[in-house]
């Protein structure tokens, strides 16, 4: 279409069949009004006019646009009196990524939405995206976009007040000096009245509260209102419909992109390593990369290796990603926030920092800060509204990695190195209670080990039930470990191996096989130096069954024999009989099933002595399992099923599901298949119930071959297809390969 507007209008005039006298009688625009829009250029009138033939013309979506575009684009002032505003700074210089969030505006805007609150913390990006959108959408707006920085948290502390913002819009406005009402409501009543028949855009940047936006909102529907703020702007969203769009970290390959557009791909490509090490310091926040990129572009002669040598230094990183304008600063950014927070606010937030692990429950950060759950909400809901927290889960936390990186520098300068420690201190005992009330629920049975008060101001619960308790776990699993090194950090050795004694139960029913051996070679060096061989005696026990699980064969029997010796040494002969059970275990993943019976034969008759029901069966399914590993199955399938009935007598579903799999592995080795079946089965639903993956998935296995010897090749592929993915995800490659090499089996038969 021709671009000129007077052209334009002729053009759709005529396609749509109608005189200057028709368009006049449908619009109420005057023939002598029309005559000079289609006459004269470049345009100079009414954009309201413009909008009534528009209607009248009936035009479609797009040709309105074009048409209004056409106007708008060429026309400086509506009429001498009446300005149309260009107020929108310059576009973001090369902007990428944000698509989703481009989208969520363009159907926000597309709905006739009035208000969008875009919402994220400090450098996320938030008016480079609402700018980037607004320069592309130009032509919806032709009466005008008006913007204004509200310095909500600008560092001089003085927001913009809304009735200087208001003053401000009347100027744009073209409303003269002495026209301008007196009173603060008048003018915001006449800058309503001035917008409210026009289609315009008003951006609101920096908004510190909704109690700043709401007296800049225009009265009517024709204006779009942009908002961008560090605050969340809840009550803008409550009671004034606004849409909430909240800008989050960017994805790795948009941070990539940003990199890409500023350095070029060549430039990237030649450094992989050294980009990925930039990306990860920089975390997906705009601002971060954008200084580095700028820093890279200086700097044109230097290795991107170098630039990221000098981010990966933690303490200093923030220092690195200061491009020496505050306003291009990460530091800078979050000094803003950060100082317009109340004390307790900033008290919270520095603690927080200190933190270990990407999140941290509510219990866990009201423990933290020494205050009640209630008071400790009340606070994370204000952090949250201010962006520098997001709560990613109920109840459960999280912070962009560089504000934790500057939450952690304010707490070492607010807070003195004692009181760091004490946070820390509750914190791990937190965690270290939690876990060992945890543990109990999981293994009733275990030993009862004493801990120490929980440190004043410390917060541990404990779990409703053994689901929940494996929950927590799951949740909190990355964050007890670190607590375990906070407590060597701290050279509290009683906590670090009763760590390692707390988390042992939940590590063997998920098969974190290489997390349960670094607790409990931390705990050795722990327990080492503790006085009384009870601790180290456990200790080597466990962490010798640790590295049995892992093919550490030799340093496992080293430290099974060491506890036997100690155990023997102080006549204590329930640890005896624990560690003759663990010895029968090594032993077997070592391959040699007689000796481990003998030790599982050793420990049965000390726990007959004990007169410990629960360790017996436990003694018993190992005994009669090594015999049917032996082909001796009377024995075994007679020892099982005495294990499965202790078992069941005192509600141990673990060792009964254990039994099970065992009555199951006996059936299937004397051709009761059908039988096998049902055991392995029965197996199943009580590991799946207790969260015993680590078992379940062996049990799994087994049940593959009684399917497979009844001809059932589709329940056989299904369980061994199962089992091979499980195999897989816990980097069990010697079972994966047994397991593929079944199933390569199975279909060779059914090709047969």
């Amino acid at each position: 279409m021709t671009s000129g507007f007077g052209a334009l209008l002729r053009q759709v005039r005529l396609r749509a069949g109608m005189t200057q006298e028709q368009l006049e009688e449908r619009s109420g625009v005057s023939v002598r009004t029309i005559r000079r829009f289609e006459t004269r250029e470049p345009f100079t009138g009414s954009m309201t006019a413009v909008r009534q033939l528009a209607d009248a013309l009936r035009l479609s979506t797009e040709e309105r646009d074009t048409l209004l575009a056409a106007a708008a684009g060429a026309s400086v002032v509506e009429d001498a009196a009446t300005p149309v505003p260009r107020q929108l700074p310059a576009p973001p210089g090369e902007f990428v990524g944000r698509h989703g969030e481009l989208a969520a505006l363009d159907k926000a805007v597309g709905a006739a939405t009035a208000v969008v609150a875009a919402s994220g913390g400090g450098g996320i990006g938030k008016t480079w995206t609402v700018l980037h959108w607004a320069h592309r959408n130009l032509a919806e707006f032709p009466d005008g976009q008006l913007f204004v920085d509200l310095r909500g948290f600008d560092p001089g502390g003085t927001p913009v007040r809304p009735a200087t913002a208001v003053r401000g819009f009347l100027d744009a406005l073209g409303v003269k000096p002495a026209g301008v009402p007196a009173g603060e409501d008048a003018q915001t009543a006449l800058y309503r009245t001035l917008v409210a028949d026009k289609r315009m855009l008003v951006v609101l940047d920096n908004a510190r509260d909704a109690a700043q936006v709401v007296p800049l909102l225009p009265g009517g529907r024709g204006c779009t209102v942009l908002v961008t703020s560090r605050d969340r702007l809840a009550g803008l969203v409550t009671a004034h419909g606004a849409v909430p769009l909240a800008l989050g970290q960017l994805e790795e390959h948009e941070a990539w992109d940003v990199l890409a557009a500023r350095l070029g791909r060549d430039r990237l490509a030649a450094e992989p390593d050294a980009v990925a090490d930039l990306l990860r310091c920089c975390a997906g926040l705009p601002l971060a990369l954008a200084v580095v990129a700028a820093r890279a572009e200086l700097r044109a002669g230097v290795l991107l290796s170098t630039l990221a040598a000098e981010l990966r230094d933690v303490p200093t990183r923030l220092e690195a990603l200061d491009a020496g304008d505050p306003a291009s600063s990460v530091h800078a950014a979050l000094s803003w926030t950060y100082g317009a927070l109340d004390a307790d606010q900033a008290g919270t937030f520095a603690l927080l920092g200190l933190a270990p692990g990407a999140e941290i429950g509510l219990a866990a950060a009201a423990s933290l800060v020494a205050a009640a759950e209630p008071d400790v909400i009340t606070t994370l809901r204000a952090l949250e509204r201010v962006s520098l927290v997001e709560q990613c889960a109920p109840r459960r936390y999280r912070m962009h990695d560089l504000v934790r990186l500057f939450a952690a520098d304010r707490a070492r300068t607010g807070f003195s190195a004692e009181l760091r420690e004490a946070a820390l201190r509750r914190l791990a005992d937190h965690y270290l209670h939690t876990a060992h009330a945890a543990d109990r629920l999981l293994e009733p049975h275990r030993h009862v080990v004493e801990l120490t008060q929980p440190a004043p101001g410390a917060h541990p619960h404990s779990p409703a039930d053994t689901a929940a308790a494996m929950t927590w776990f799951a949740d909190e699993h990355t964050n007890v470990l670190a607590a375990q090194r906070i407590a060597a950090a701290q050279g509290r050795r009683h906590a670090v191996w009763q760590f390692a004694w707390s988390l042992n139960t939940f590590q063997s029913r998920r098969g974190l096989a290489h997390d349960r051996l670094a607790v409990w070679r931390a705990a050795l060096g722990a327990a080492a130096s503790l006085a009384g061989p009870k601790p180290l005696m456990r200790v080597h026990r466990l962490l010798g069954y640790a590295c049995a699980a892992l093919g550490h064969h030799e340093e496992a029997i080293s430290n099974l024999r060491q506890s036997v010796d100690l155990a023997e040494q102080e006549g204590d002969l329930a640890e005896q009989g624990r560690a003759y059970m663990t010895l029968a275990r090594a032993w077997e993943m070592r391959g040699d099933a007689r000796r481990a019976r003998e030790h599982a034969l050793q420990a049965l008759h000390i726990f007959q002595a004990l007169e410990r029901p629960v360790w017996q069966a436990e003694a018993l399914n190992s005994v009669g399992w090594l015999a049917a590993c032996l082909g001796e199955h009377e024995t075994a399938r007679d020892h099982c099923q005495a294990a499965f009935a202790l078992y069941r007598e005192h509600h141990e579903r673990d060792g009964e599901a254990d039994a099970s799999d065992s009555l199951g592995y006996i059936a299937h080795q004397t051709g009761h298949h059908d039988e096998a079946v049902g055991h392995y089965q029965h197996a199943l639903a009580l590991f799946h119930d207790i969260g015993h993956t680590h078992t379940a998935v062996d049990t799994l296995e087994r049940l593959g071959h009684p399917y497979a010897a009844l001809g059932q090749r589709d329940q056989a592929w299904n369980v061994w297809s199962e089992a091979l993915a499980i195999y897989r995800t816990q980097q069990r490659t010697t079972d994966a390969q047994r397991v593929q090499a079944a199933l390569d089996r199975l279909d060779a038969d059914a090709e047969s």
